[in-house]
């Protein structure tokens, strides 16, 4: 193990093994993505016994040529360098910048060198992004890829940073949702902020918030005249990802309607010509008019409270603590009523996306029926 570790104020250098150029500020035990970064490398690098750590020289106040991080080390005896670039951020689009000046740096080396990208969290799409840039990369999730002089360590660890979730949870939220379907139903068109927000129905601010986190995570790309989806696939991939069914009340109902009767008596409720209050079929039902795939003995629909009233008349429902063949949800996000489609008059039915959300968490059935309802109507030309 390494000795404490004193700093001279004049040299703001440390004279140990193990040292790095900052201010006698920056040397006090802040828990910052430097800090935290260094002492991960460091504690991983003293479990390897044929590997010595010399000295670890940092350049806060670096130039525009020089590594955030060099490590000098020597692995079996053989002089190795360690070229390290540190992010708060680990978004593609600080990773791919953040490459680039790695990529930069090994061309300045003249000694056996590695480069290292490390950030919080590193998702399995940036991981890849390191490894086909041949860098290696290490978070603080404990997501690493080390290889160099004999050295393999991989390890992956199975849930996602909190930050992560939490970001990505802030850009699937309701009014990020009416964003994101708007692009979705015309991928290729290149939005201006104030148009998409009048699209939408969603505030400037709010567009703009959506449109930074897609650019950052590089599911959408700017220009001059705007910014467009990169990769519709990509973005719908991510969305079904972290998907949790929309907030709401859910309750229970029997019908004794079954087959045609049944079918008959939806599409009287819900296409009557200026309804008061909205419903709609959702999940595996609205799915069974837009795509048929898999029938199941379970009905869905979203509802208000007068389009619940005009549900219970149509289907004579009853309410049922179990024995249930109707579930009608009343969700917080009112836009789920309004974004319908009608793929049969009378059968009014939640948007494209919405019904493959809801069938990707719909159990094993549910996951077969989104992907046949995607294949068929939500495929992208690239």
């Amino acid at each position: 193990m390494l000795n404490q570790i004193e700093t001279d104020a004049s040299t703001r250098q440390f004279h140990q093994p193990w040292y790095f150029q900052q201010t006698l500020k920056e040397a006090l035990p802040v828990k910052t993505t430097e800090h935290r970064s260094l002492a991960a490398l460091r504690t991983l690098l003293e479990r390897i016994p044929f590997v010595q750590v010399l000295s670890a020289v940092s350049h806060p106040n670096r130039a525009a040529d020089a590594a955030d991080l060099v490590v000098e080390l020597r692995v079996d005896g053989h002089a190795h360098r360690l070229i390290c670039e540190r992010v708060a951020n680990g978004q593609p689009r600080y990773a791919r910048a953040a490459l680039h000046k790695l990529r930069y740096y090994l061309t300045q080396q003249s000694a056996d060198a590695t480069a290292i990208f490390i950030a919080p969290y590193i998702s399995p799409a940036v991981q890849q992004q390191c490894l086909e840039s041949g860098v290696n990369y290490m978070d603080l999730e404990g997501n690493t890829h080390l290889a160099f002089r004999g050295i393999f360590i991989e390890r992956h660890e199975p849930h996602q940073a909190v930050a992560e979730t939490r970001g990505l949870k802030s850009l699937f939220k309701p009014k990020s949702g009416q964003v994101l379907r708007a692009m979705l139903r015309e991928p290729s068109r290149v939005w201006r902020v104030a148009e998409l927000s009048a699209h939408s129905g969603v505030s400037l601010g709010h567009v703009s918030n959506v449109r930074a986190a897609l650019l950052d995570r590089e599911l959408a790309r700017a220009s001059n005249q705007g910014f467009a989806l990169r990769d519709p696939d990509a973005l719908l991939d991510t969305w079904r990802d972290s998907y949790t069914a929309p907030a709401g009340q859910k309750l229970r109902f029997h019908t004794i309607l079954h087959g045609r009767a049944f079918e008959d008596a939806v599409r009287s409720a819900l296409g009557v010509a200026n309804p008061v209050g909205h419903a709609v079929l959702a999940s595996y039902s609205a799915a069974n008019w837009i795509c048929p795939y898999a029938r199941i003995g379970m009905n869905f629909f979203f509802a208000d409270e007068s389009g619940l009233r005009r549900l219970q008349s149509a289907l004579k429902l009853t309410s049922t603590a179990k024995g249930e063949n109707v579930i009608v949800t009343m969700p917080k996000d009112p836009s789920l009523l309004t974004e319908s489609i009608e793929p049969v008059p009378g059968a009014i039915c939640t948007n494209l996306i919405q019904t493959y959300l809801d069938l990707s968490i719909g159990g094993e059935r549910g996951a077969e029926a989104a992907d046949f309802l995607r294949q068929e109507r939500l495929s992208w030309t690239r």
